[in-house]
């Protein structure tokens, strides 16, 4: 009931955004002598910022179109190359010259967790001049009908092994936050099975391996709840009329909700502040905000299963690090994983994955040897910072594409491994 009610209030406002969105027009047009006046400006700031706290936020596009690859600036397409009813595989194909060598193939694995995968736009953007980028693409739980079946913790782990033989042999992966914990039961169920499309590293980001350490508040409230708790509190219908109708999410709009609670004082300041730029015609400034708030405020939904199994497996029982995580019928054995390079990332100012939850994978990934083995902690970044901005761009990125190029791995043409789960689904 509460995200019908959620959406009949969103409609109600509708007629007032319009309006206030007619208004801002109104007193922006350079032909009204009002815009150029303080009190002008003031009214415009003041309607537009009703309309962007009141406004529902579509999907954002990446729009790379181009990159800078050799010294050469080159174009870049984005395709579909992998497609199943809740994820599509999108590569950033770049127009490269005949004959080139071919770089690195760098799989991203965008976080699951009530975004979409356009918040790591700078990640890609970074990996672009160096290498092949491919990037799982979610789709809104919300638009997909219930006909599709469910989607679990089980399917995530299935879907990164399926996009993993899509890409191909000594390709390399990498876990944004969330991901982390499924790519890293990914890889350990394929060195196990010896599966032939095993990449050559994995690079866990921000990640939620064992959130026993430095608990955040993120962390303590699963602690401090039963999974029953969160089925009857932030589980709801889809409403009529999205396509997934009737089917059981956790809304988008609740994580947000949580997200932004988390550091209020902040996000108030930014609007405030956002107000001014607008009053004082700080466009620049002004359009920062926009641009980041474009995309952080754009959320999507998340099926059930997937989100219960999720804070189950991860945030109650903490099945990975204890090793006692199942992936359907089997045992997910973090030490079976020997010849994949491990590269783990945090931030120091993390607090959404607290400093040295993704550093214990080195720890339950004990059979990998040292030589294909590093850990980078970034000085004075939160968990934004671990995958974009400045700090990224110079300290991070470099350091992924170093690790990807040292061990790189020579492939030879090998008949893909055909995938059998007992008791589970057989791909």
């Amino acid at each position: 009931m509460f995200y019908q009610l959620y959406e009949m209030n969103h409609a109600a406002v509708a007629p007032l955004r319009a309006a206030a969105d007619a208004m801002r027009f109104f007193y922006r047009n350079p032909l009204n002598p009002l815009s150029y006046t303080e009190f002008g400006r003031t009214v415009s700031a003041g309607l537009e910022l009703f309309e962007r706290v009141t406004r529902r936020y579509g999907k954002p596009e990446f729009g790379l179109p181009v990159t800078t690859v050799d010294g050469r600036t080159v174009d870049v397409t984005e395709e579909i190359v992998w497609a199943k009813p809740f994820c599509n595989l999108l590569h950033f194909r770049r127009d490269l010259p005949a004959g080139r060598a071919p770089d690195q193939r760098i799989l991203i694995v965008a976080p699951m967790s009530g975004h979409y995968a356009t918040l790591l736009r700078g990640t890609v953007e970074a990996l672009l001049p160096h290498a092949e980028v491919y990037i799982t693409d979610w789709i809104d739980a919300r638009m997909v009908p219930l006909t599709e079946g469910r989607f679990d913790l089980d399917d995530y782990i299935d879907y990164v092994i399926d996009m993993l033989h899509a890409v191909g042999p000594g390709a390399h992966v990498v876990g944004v936050c969330q991901p982390s914990v499924p790519v890293l039961a990914a890889v350990a169920v394929m060195e196990s099975q010896r599966d032939s499309m095993l990449p050559a590293s994995m690079t866990l980001m921000g990640g939620p391996i064992d959130t026993r350490i430095n608990p955040t508040a993120v962390n303590k409230l699963a602690e401090e709840h039963s999974i029953e708790w969160f089925r009857d509190n932030v589980i709801m219908n889809v409403p009529w009329p999205h396509a997934g109708f009737m089917r059981r999410v956790y809304p988008g709009f609740l994580q947000l909700s949580g997200f932004m609670s988390m550091n209020l004082d902040r996000h108030v300041s930014a609007h405030k502040e956002f107000f001014e730029h607008l009053v004082k015609n700080d466009g620049e400034s002004a359009e920062k905000h926009r641009d980041f708030y474009d995309e952080y405020l754009a959320v999507m939904d998340l099926t059930e299963e997937f989100y219960l199994q999720t804070v189950e497996t991860v945030f109650i029982r903490h099945s990975l690090p204890k090793g006692e995580m199942m992936h359907r019928t089997v045992r997910v054995d973090t030490k079976a994983i020997r010849n994949v390079a491990l590269l783990t990332i945090e931030g120091e100012n993390d607090d959404i994955s607290g400093l040295g939850q993704t550093k214990a994978a080195q720890t339950i990934c004990s059979n990998i040897p040292d030589e294909m083995r590093l850990h980078y902690m970034q000085p004075d970044v939160g968990h934004y910072g671990v995958f974009n901005g400045s700090r990224f761009r110079r300290e991070i990125a470099p350091r992924i594409v170093d690790f990807t190029r040292q061990h790189a791995r020579t492939v030879t043409k090998k008949t893909p491994v055909k995938r059998v789960i007992k008791g589970g689904k057989a791909d």
